[in-house]
């Protein structure tokens, strides 16, 4: 009965977005002309982008940057407190990250840490609006739909395998709090519903995502894909929409019903792994999601986000009990990132595939957002700990973040960036802004840095105004940027 509900209800919330999709489509916004990039295209040192993403601000003293560890006292102030958790040595020499992270730990040889990524300064803290951000690079809100940076990856390259949709999101789901604010950036945009992402809100049902439901023949099937074209064409509501957002429409079912229809369909059944491989993996949805992007990149995937999820107070928006949750939390990503990373690298797929865990902020136990930056507190977090569920970094924090590169041109057992060792913990070296990060994707990519299109009758690009530069610091060969 759950299978067929989750069905039933994935039918009924398409539906909805196709709605939606088609009356949200504004006569000027959807006026997209063509790419206008005045560059080549560059050669490229990946085809394949793997974006985890650790939803609800993972704080960077407790994993990638941690600071002087202070065990929980009774009535201990809390400015005392940078760090929860010991710290062990990696596989970098002299890096160090905190206890629970030892398996990515042991792959740090592999791969790039930037220690000092900024978050934008928007006035107020709030998770959607910099996930918006982190995922479009565009600050909300904006006068168009800003497409999410997997669908400029997939419009500009198109998919590895016609079969196989370019971008797959894992994992977040849209009937949880502040669903809304969360499908304004998983969406194409003004490029059109056929760059959009294709979505599996649980990677173990990734086989019911791409088949119909048990029982409904072809002739049923053909009749409800038949309708479903109708919908889009020829209803009332279609009128909304311009041709070209319609077109686009169909051109993303037409791609779905493909890949109902295809033997590649297998690369969505987990089933078919050693069970060996399968356990290792699985520590819940978001370590089968490790596993399934692994399945999607051996087939074709261009860009595939694996999140575990973003739900208010819940996974990395520790907002009390922050060490406690962190340990579970430290369970669940540690295992399936490393071996996703030593997989793609034993079957040669890591050079060409580039891996990214990132959040959209940090946290700190005592400061709220920035130093010189006052931003409302949200979090009922007191000056002396009188129990263990205020031990934690609870607070949002904005100027000093951790995120992990590995392969796909990126340097390996390299560190960039430099936080602070006392409060404030902040980025002292090197800072990170997030055109940067988009636009070091782009360059392995061989996407040209002024990609653009003309909407609303101004250049809209693929960072603001065009302005973002690549960290060739980051890159094996950066003589190129």
């Amino acid at each position: 009965m759950k299978a067929d509900w989750n069905r039933r209800e994935f039918i009924r919330t398409s539906s909805a977005a196709t709605l939606a999709a088609l009356a949200a489509s504004s006569p000027v916004a959807s006026l997209l002309n063509g790419c206008i990039s005045k560059s080549p295209i560059r050669q490229s040192t990946a085809d394949t982008v793997i974006l985890l993403w650790m939803a609800g601000g993972m704080a960077h003293t407790e994993t990638f940057d941690p600071k002087q560890y202070t065990p929980f006292e009774k009535g201990m102030e809390g400015n005392r407190v940078l760090s929860t958790f010991n710290s062990f040595p990696t596989a970098l020499d002299g890096i160090q990250f905190s206890e629970g992270l030892q398996s990515i730990g042991s792959v740090m040889d592999k791969g790039t840490l930037i220690r000092s990524y900024v978050a934008a300064d928007m006035g107020h803290i709030l998770h959607s609006r910099h996930q918006y951000h982190w995922h479009t690079c565009y600050e909300p809100p904006q006068t168009v739909a800003a497409p999410h940076i997997g669908s400029w990856i997939a419009k500009e390259l198109g998919p590895k395998n016609p079969v196989i949709p370019a971008f797959i999101d894992i994992g977040q789901r849209f009937d949880v709090g502040e669903a809304e604010e969360l499908k304004a950036f998983h969406t194409a945009g003004f490029l059109g519903n056929e760059y959009g992402p294709f979505f599996i809100p649980d990677p173990s049902q990734g086989l019911e995502s791409v088949r119909p439901p048990v029982g409904m023949d072809a002739t049923r099937f053909e009749r409800r894909n038949q309708l479903y074209n109708d919908l889009i064409s020829k209803s009332p509501v279609a009128e909304f929409g311009t041709d070209y957002q319609k077109e686009s429409l169909k051109r993303s079912m037409e791609q779905a019903y493909m890949l109902l229809n295809s033997p590649e369909a297998k690369a969505f059944d987990l089933s078919q792994e050693p069970k060996e491989v399968y356990d290792t993996y699985n520590t819940g949805r978001f370590g089968l999601g490790c596993l399934l992007a692994r399945r999607l990149t051996e087939h074709g995937a261009r860009f595939i986000s694996v999140t575990t999820e973003y739900v208010p107070f819940m996974g990395f928006d520790t907002h009390e009990n922050g060490h406690t949750r962190m340990v579970d939390m430290k369970k669940m990503i540690d295992a399936p990132i490393a071996q996703l990373i030593k997989d793609l690298d034993q079957s040669g797929r890591l050079d060409r595939t580039l891996v990214i865990l990132a959040s959209e902020f940090s946290r700190d136990m005592m400061v709220e957002g920035r130093p010189g930056a006052t931003v409302l507190e949200q979090v009922n977090q007191p000056d002396v700990l009188s129990e263990l569920k205020f031990y934690g970094m609870h607070r949002h924090f904005t100027d000093g973040c951790s995120i992990l590169m590995f392969g796909g041109g990126i340097k390996k057992g390299f560190v960039y960036g430099k936080t602070a060792d006392e409060r404030p913990c902040k980025s002292v070296e090197n800072p990170v802004k997030i055109d940067q990060i988009h636009q070091t994707i782009y360059h392995a990519l061989g996407i040209p840095p002024d990609t653009q299109y003309e909407i609303e009758e101004r250049p809209f690009f693929t960072t603001p105004d065009g302005k973002g530069e690549a960290i060739k610091d980051l890159l094996i060969n950066p003589t190129s940027v």
